[in-house]
């Protein structure tokens, strides 16, 4: 019997010897230390994906991560400074700061946190035995995920975050990412957040880097939403033009609970949003939604799946992309219907504007239904301006770019307007005309 042995690119190999070195260099004992274990394991055995694995079809990660770049060194002061000063600013929010992957604890508000929600170093969790850093690896997907098994052998800096049963959390919660410096390192964050029965919170994760800086983030959350419970997650990423963003969501919803989900993606030379959410009780709402705005060569793809597992649950999918120049959007979406998952009501939409002749665009939305009593559909769209609303606006006086910036905004907002926040609905808008105004 003839057995085939995958090639190993130098990326591959060089990961391959740092998840050896981690394992040996950082033991780990008990499930924690099982779950990096298997996560070595799995990535010994599946490496990075190419386009011959199907959720992987149109974004070649063997082939765009063709360099292991060093973990991410210690956090000195000056870091910390610049990146306190670039990350972003959430009007209201009570901010916990990462800086080149480490927590940067004088800037921030672990201590100054609302009655109701505690936030504790994922670190320090791990070595307390905290009874929430059980919580680490719960909501992993059954299938193999490549930077989800990278983001686990490595886990260090991170965060847990729990709030209590019936707590209504005024100021959002701002988990902010910011690389500096000079030299590509890659980063591995993960954040595990437990929202109890009934809770209600807002919660904002942003990325921002140096332009020019090929380094590479690796980010992962967790986020349980219980009974009753309502959760907005409102995710900007803005990382560095050369930069590689990897981040994976996994939800697992419960039952009457309300889940909002908003992601603006403008940044990275190549990135990927996978999202990973399960209904695990009955008369639940999900909406996902999010704007990608695209330009020169970069590379966005947003893979999702959401597993109606359980019956009586509402799901509406809404994502924009907007494709300047050469740019390459992807949007797979796949939502599962369970046999018992009856009365199952699911929506998903791909729109894609685009604005250059060279720019592209990938639509796969998918449904596995295998109920009979349920409301479910897809769509997908990609076309140019509407050049009769152009002649209309430029007819009345408005000069060419910004009569395409204002259709563009039109076109993305229909996703921005559910955020609920005012303030970060206000604040994702002016991101969205920042961008439009670089571009002109």
């Amino acid at each position: 019997m003839n057995v085939v042995t995958p090639l190993r690119t130098a990326a591959e190999q060089a990961l391959a010897a740092a998840v050896e070195q981690r394992l040996q260099s950082q033991p780990v004992a008990g499930r924690i230390g099982e779950l990096r274990r298997a996560a070595a394991t799995a990535f010994t055995e599946g490496g990075l994906p190419t386009r011959r694995v199907e959720e992987w079809k149109y974004t070649d990660l063997k082939a765009i991560l063709r360099d292991a770049v060093p973990l991410a060194g210690p956090l000195d002061a000056s870091a910390e400074a610049e990146g306190s000063f670039k990350a972003l600013t959430v009007p209201g929010a009570k901010r916990i700061l990462f800086v080149n992957g480490a927590l940067a604890r004088p800037a921030s508000d672990l201590l100054a946190l609302e009655s109701g929600i505690a936030a504790l170093p994922l670190e320090s969790a791990i070595a307390s035995n905290d009874p929430l850093a059980e919580r680490i690896g719960a909501l992993q997907p059954q299938r193999y995920d490549a930077p989800l098994a990278l983001n686990t052998v490595f886990l260090g800096e991170g965060l847990l975050v729990r709030v209590a049963a019936g707590a209504k959390i005024a100021a959002p919660l701002h988990i902010a990412n910011v690389f500096t410096g000079d030299d590509a390192a890659a980063t591995y964050g993960r954040v595990v957040v437990v929202v109890e029965d009934g809770a209600e919170v807002t919660l904002v994760e942003s990325f921002q880097g140096r332009d020019g800086v090929a380094y590479q983030t690796n980010t992962a959350l967790e986020l349980v939403v219980g009974d009753g419970a309502h959760v907005d997650l409102v995710r900007v990423q803005e990382e560095g033009d050369a930069a590689l963003h990897l981040s994976t969501i996994m939800v697992e919803i419960g039952r009457e609970a309300q889940l909002h989900t908003f992601t603006l993606n403008s940044g990275a030379k190549a990135s990927r949003t996978s999202l990973y959410g399960r209904f695990g009780g009955q008369h639940s709402h999900a909406g996902l939604r999010g704007a990608n705005l695209l330009k020169g060569k970069q590379h966005q793809d947003t893979t999702l799946l959401l597993d109606h597992a359980v019956p009586h649950c509402e799901s509406r999918e809404l994502f924009k992309t907007v494709l300047a120049d050469e740019s390459h959007g992807v949007f797979q979406g796949k939502i599962v219907v369970r046999p018992d998952a009856q009365k199952t009501d699911g929506r998903m939409m791909s729109r894609a504007l685009l604005l250059g002749e060279a720019a592209e665009m990938d639509n796969k939305p998918e449904l596995e239904i295998f109920a009979d009593d349920v409301q479910c559909g897809h769509g997908a769209t990609a076309g140019d301006l509407d050049e009769d609303l152009l002649f209309y606006l430029k007819a009345r006086g408005i000069p060419q770019k910004q009569a395409e910036a204002l259709l563009v905004q039109a076109f993305v907002g229909e996703a921005i307007e559910f955020v609920e926040n005012e303030a970060l609905r206000e604040l994702i808008i002016a991101r969205a005309e920042t961008w439009l105004a670089k571009r002109a």
